[in-house]
């Protein structure tokens, strides 16, 4: 296990291949950015899964990462874990993270579950293809046009497409949290794997992407390439 040196809450994640640093996992980034964006302090140890450490069977058995140790308390589901992490480190100490729009949370839903069935078969098949660009196409639209808090109606001014930098606004929340990890992950090994990149059409996605890699939180939590391609090595060479 490798640790890196902060202190207060003790996280788990998932180990990569080479059994010590962060391995493929969108919902351990999704973790790890909500604490970087709440500003605590946090130890994280990465768990080999080939070789887990008998105090972790001990302490979550038959609990895969991520999970979080929090004063003596065990919490092993993740939207768990984030509830608690969004009640628990509250204001006036700690930002709240959640969105103000719900439909910020709901426009990225299906973009993972299409791009899995789009790599499980055949990289020719148009079907998975046109859904999961049609989920592309939703999520773009919702980026480029204007959320409620960003019209002015006492003004004349009549605006059509939205200036702001993440899905909710200007500042990361876990709509974010949840939905970066999984297009870092699409995007990878989509690319890898089917020969396919985010249509250079979709500029709203983009320059969303582009936000995100300026902030250390989401740049600094990700996996290496490297280990989205090996995740995903079998689903490609086993695909129908």
């Amino acid at each position: 296990m490798a640790q890196f040196r902060f202190t207060l809450l003790i996280c788990f994640f998932q180990a990569g291949h080479d059994g010590e640093n962060v391995g493929n996992c969108p919902f351990c980034q999704r973790l790890f950015m909500v604490l970087w964006l709440k500003g605590v302090k946090f130890t994280v140890t990465t768990v080999d899964m080939r070789k887990k450490p008998a105090e972790l069977k001990d302490l979550a058995p038959g609990t895969n990462p991520p999970f979080l140790l929090y004063n003596g308390m065990l919490q092993t589901d993740f939207i768990k874990i984030e509830e608690f992490l969004e009640q628990t480190l509250a204001p006036p100490r700690y930002p709240h993270l959640s969105p103000l729009n719900k439909e910020s949370f709901d426009v990225g839903a299906d973009i993972f579950a299409k791009f899995s069935a789009y790599i499980k078969n055949s990289p020719n098949n148009a079907f998975h293809e046109k859904n999961l660009l049609r989920e592309f196409k939703r999520l773009d639209d919702y980026l480029i046009s204007p959320l409620p808090q960003e019209i002015d109606h006492n003004s004349r001014q009549n605006i059509v497409i939205s200036k702001r930098k993440f899905i909710d606004g200007n500042h990361l929340t876990l709509a974010d949290c949840n939905l970066l990890p999984r297009l870092h992950v699409i995007k990878i090994a989509a690319k890898k794997y089917c020969n396919f990149d985010i249509p250079a059409q979709f500029v709203g996605v983009w320059q969303y992407l582009q936000n995100a890699s300026e902030r250390e939180e989401f740049s600094q939590t990700c996996p290496a390439d490297i280990e989205i391609e090996k995740a995903y090595f079998s689903v490609a060479n086993n695909r129908k």
